[in-house]
């Protein structure tokens, strides 16, 4: 089993900052892709940020320039670091991985943290 711990959430001014850290443990033989999700109140979860092994980076439109994702391969670890936040940024976060485990032939299984939320006042 895996399990994917958050942290870092809260309530914070536009304008502001906010540090997201997950970590993953458990039964781990590696790990590929790791991001962050979001999901507003009434809306559909999406990709926020997604980051290889290897490090290349994706975002979504409207964070470029203000989140910066990045991920410690020693330490099964992915953060984002959210800039310049906004109102529209207010959602509960999601981390995930995807995740092959030990002695397992699944192959890489999507793993998902439990959510932070992320409260940006105007």
């Amino acid at each position: 089993q895996v399990q994917l711990v958050e942290s870092g959430g809260g309530l914070v001014q536009a304008g502001g900052s906010l540090r997201l850290s997950c970590a993953a443990s458990g039964n781990i033989a590696s790990i590929g892709n790791m991001g962050w999700y979001r999901q507003a109140p009434g809306e559909q979860r999406e990709l926020v940020a997604g980051i290889t092994s290897s490090g290349t980076t994706n975002y979504e439109d409207s964070v470029k320039g203000r989140f910066t994702i990045s991920r410690d391969n020693a330490k099964s670890a992915v953060s984002l670091q959210m800039n310049s936040l906004k109102p529209e940024d207010t959602a509960v976060y999601y981390c995930y991985a995807h995740v092959a485990e030990l002695r397992s032939f699944a192959g890489l299984v999507k793993y998902w943290g439990q959510g932070t939320q992320v409260t940006v006042s105007s």
